[in-house]
């Protein structure tokens, strides 16, 4: 299968998507750090929740959904991790430990790149950062 002519001239893309316990809770943390907007939302009458989110015009996806045996989502492991690059890391890295977010290695200057880490809410790793 040809990707480029598979989709009759749309782009292609692939986007994350991340499920998580707390699809309000998710939301209202990547809204205040990263000023996330809002692009789509579909909620079903159980309690389930899909939401698609964009960073400057970058996408991605998260959902809830309820648990009928009390677990909880498990966390997960750090196999993925985001980079989010930006014009000012230092900004967006100090609104998102302000928005609750745990820093594992504050902004600094290696390897070309002004980069920090933090893990958010949801066990989730973010380097913020831009190339120098």
């Amino acid at each position: 299968m040809n990707l480029k002519n598979s989709n009759k001239g749309e782009s292609t893309s692939i986007e994350p998507w991340l499920s998580l316990n707390d699809g309000q809770a998710a939301l209202a943390f990547y809204q205040a750090a990263f000023d996330a907007v809002e692009t789509y939302r579909m909620e079903d009458p159980g309690g389930g929740l899909v939401l698609k989110l964009a960073v400057a015009g970058a996408g991605f996806w998260i959902s809830a959904e309820p648990r009928n045996d009390n677990t909880t989502v498990a966390k997960p492991s750090h196999a993925i991790k985001f980079i989010l690059t930006v014009a000012d890391p230092d900004a967006v890295f100090a609104r998102a430990i302000k928005a609750g977010a745990t820093q594992v290695f504050p902004v600094g200057e290696a390897y070309g790149w002004r980069l920090g880490r933090l893990t958010d809410p949801f066990g989730f790793d973010w380097e913020i950062g831009r190339q120098l």
